[in-house]
Order: structure tokens, then C-alpha cells, then sequence
């Protein structure tokens, strides 16, 4: 791979495992508007939307009920996070194959993420992550994953094509995404959306381990590159 590479990766569910506090928080929210709360499953089956989406699709109501249902999922969140118990870890292997392709002159690494601002922040300082990445697009400037505008945005800033773009990520919202922006698709089987959805949604891999991820794109993208040449 010779050429510029952007790899744009999701968060929460991909790089980070933030389940036991996204299903705490919004379980707060609805319970503070009196809605009942859904299985575990269909709780995580949001992440990776923006708020007021995500809201939309777990409590019927109007868009300002939404919106206060929005604040008050951050509110729960931020509590949530300031106690000694918080954790919010990586998946294994998250570093190693972060430095590892960051190390590589081709390659640019960039996130897109539901989460806000001030959330990534805090996980990539919590994490000493912030020097890899080149581009990161969060749920404050953009529409609503699928909308492809992160990845839109982040080829903007990178300089970098779209058939030489890739978004690794855990949900169909990532995959659909990918796909809407013109940009490859790897999906990862160990966060929240079913597996065996990934590849309907525009998944052109999925691996179960960051250890494929190299390999996995050597393979997609050095056989593009052989096809030009």
C-alpha cells in the first residue's frame, strides 16, 4: 500500500468498550421520563447514533421531549464517569495495532464517532491516543451516522480519496456509513450490533480480532493497487 490510506475507526464498540455506562445512562433517562426500558440488547442497538436518534428510536414523542432526553442521558453520563468506579477500557489490542499503523508513512488514521467532543476527548487523553489520530469527526458537527458526512469530512481534511478510505466499526450504522460515502467497509465481531448484519449493511470484511485488521487491509487494498499498476 504505497499510496495514502485514511482508516477511519468508530468508537464505543470498536476502539472502547463503553457498554456498562451507555446502558446505565440511558436507562436513567428513560426511566426520568417514565419510559419503560428495553432489553440490554436493544439499549446497545442505538449506539453509534446521535442522541436525539437515538431517542427517537428507544421513546415515542415529540422532538422536545427528545432533546431533554438528550441532555439528560450527557448528564447521566458525565455522573457516571466521575465516579471511582468508572471504566471505560479498551478492546486487546487496541494500542499495539493504533501505533502500529499510525507508524506507517501511508497511512492516516481518523475517527468518526456518535460520541461528543468532550466524550472522545476524554478517552483518548484517558488513553494517550490523541497523537495518532489526524481527523476526528464527532456527533457535534455532524448528522446522525448513517449520514456519510464524517466520512465526507475527513477525506476533506486528509486530502484522501474516497476508494482509498476505510471505516472500521462495529455497527450497521458504520457499514452503511462506509458505503454512502463511497469508502470501504471492515466490520469487528466483538461489539454491538449482530455480526451476521455487518456484511448486508456494506461490510467487505469483518474480523474478530484487531491482530486481522493489518492483513485484512494489505489484502483489500494491495489487490486494488496491483489491478491500477
Amino acid at each position: 500500500m504505497s499510496e495514502p490510506l485514511l482508516v477511519i475507526f468508530d468508537m464505543d464498540g470498536t476502539l472502547v468498550d463503553s457498554q456498562h455506562l451507555i446502558v446505565a445512562a440511558l436507562t436513567a433517562t428513560l426511566a426520568s421520563e417514565k419510559v419503560s426500558v428495553p432489553p440490554r440488547k436493544e439499549l446497545l442497538s442505538v449506539v453509534g447514533l446521535s442522541l436525539v436518534e437515538a431517542m427517537r428510536r428507544l421513546a415515542p414523542g415529540d422532538e422536545a421531549m427528545h432533546i431533554r432526553m438528550a441532555d439528560s442521558y450527557k448528564a447521566a453520563f458525565n455522573e457516571l464517569r466521575v465516579r471511582p468506579d468508572y471504566h471505560e477500557p479498551l478492546y486487546p489490542r487496541t494500542v499495539e495495532t493504533l501505533q502500529a499503523l499510525g507508524a506507517r508513512d501511508e497511512v492516516v488514521l481518523g475517527i468518526a464517532t456518535g460520541k461528543s467532543v468532550r466524550g472522545v476527548d476524554r478517552v483518548l487523553d484517558l488513553h494517550n491516543l490523541r497523537h495518532l489520530f489526524q481527523t476526528i469527526q464527532t456527533a457535534d458537527s455532524h448528522p446522525s451516522k448513517p449520514h456519510p458526512s464524517m466520512v465526507l469530512t475527513a477525506q476533506n481534511e486528509t486530502g484522501i480519496a474516497a476508494n482509498r478510505a476505510v471505516v472500521v466499526g462495529d455497527t450497521t450504522f458504520d457499514m452503511e456509513m462506509a458505503r454512502s460515502a463511497g469508502a470501504k467497509a471492515i466490520g469487528v465481531t466483538w461489539g454491538y450490533h449482530d455480526t451476521g448484519h455487518l456484511e448486508p449493511a456494506g461490510a467487505q470484511a469483518i474480523i474478530s480480532d484487531f491482530a486481522e485488521l493489518a492483513p485484512t487491509l494489505e489484502a483489500m487494498f494491495g489487490r486494488e493497487q496491483e489491478a491500477a499498476e
